[in-house]
């Protein structure tokens, strides 16, 4: 019997993406409850340079950008998933590998402490959520 067709199998799919999907959701709540923290709580003048100029932090530009690194993590798991055995594996040490890469972002970008430091936060805080939520709903 194929087991990818399963009743178990089955059953567990609708399961999985609704974790999945909270989990994508739940990066951006997470994120911007820290924007929220140091933007309008803590006064923080969230800028950051880009090329030439400077430009700020907005909360949409906060949700969007996490939500899209929500949704390419869990693209990232399913493409795993469909072709090799050790998906979970393989897409942390990705999750890990992208984390360090973007934290190059606001160490090099950001426009004083304050704003290096919540940059830095905000992206912590969205692998913390992101990272043992999507390898938790990974097969196998």
């Amino acid at each position: 019997m194929d087991t990818t067709t399963t009743p178990a199998v089955i059953a567990a799919r609708p399961a999985r993406r609704r974790d999945r999907a909270l989990a994508v959701l739940a990066a951006p709540a997470a994120t911007l409850a820290v924007w929220a923290a140091a933007v309008p709580g803590a006064g923080v003048d969230l800028v950051v340079r880009n090329g030439g100029s400077e430009q700020s932090v907005t909360a949409v530009a906060v949700g969007v950008s996490t939500l899209l690194a929500g949704l390419a993590g869990w693209a990232l798991l399913a493409l795993l998933e469909r072709f090799t055995a050790r998906a979970r594996a393989v897409w942390t040490g990705a999750a890990a590998l992208v984390l360090l890469l973007s934290l190059l972002g606001p160490v090099g970008g950001g426009v004083g402490t304050g704003t290096t430091l919540t940059l830095v936060a905000m992206h912590l805080v969205a692998a913390a959520v992101l990272v043992p939520l999507l390898r938790r709903t990974a097969r196998g």
